[in-house]
């Protein structure tokens, strides 16, 4: 157990520096857009890349903790969104919640935007809806990552532990 718990830790602080390169270039992309509308539905698809990186990136981490920490990962047609309420989960005797409800319900759009960057293509994005996500990821990212490198300390804790 105290191996896992490590590599878990590892993970997770690993991948830290790659979701704020995906949250800066969002933010770029916006503000981009704003001195180059001629360029706007290319950065918009620029953005949304970003933006589907950040979740997928945080879902590749919400695995690793299922897989080493829980030990039970959800399948089935719903398993994005079981695995992220997973997270919010205390699982008596063997972890705390690793995100707040508060976070789980920011994430939950990205969630949702993440399936539509899959699903359509590039130039069927709402421009709207990606610039108001854009707004609101270095909020939601800040969440994530708080929350995140305070499960990173319990697990490491519980590693030196024993």
């Amino acid at each position: 157990m105290i191996e896992r718990y490590a590599l878990v830790s590892g993970r997770i602080r690993a991948e830290m520096a790659d979701l704020e390169q995906a949250v800066t270039r969002a933010i770029q992309a916006m503000q981009h857009s704003k001195m180059r509308p001629a360029e706007q539905s290319l950065l918009v698809d620029a953005a949304a890349l970003n933006l589907h990186d950040f979740y997928t990136g945080l879902e590749r981490l919400f695995q690793q903790v299922a897989l080493n920490v829980d030990r039970v990962v959800p399948e089935g047609r719903d398993w994005h969104r079981e695995l992220l309420r997973q997270m919010s989960a205390e699982v008596p005797g063997v972890r705390p919640a690793v995100l707040s409800h508060e976070t789980v319900r920011a994430l939950d759009e990205y969630l949702r935007f993440r399936h539509i960057v899959r699903n359509v293509y590039a130039f069927e994005f709402d421009s709207d809806r990606v610039w108001r996500l854009v707004e609101r990821v270095e909020d939601c990212h800040a969440r994530a990552r708080a929350d995140l490198l305070a499960f990173s300390d319990y697990l490491e804790s519980v590693a030196r532990a024993g």
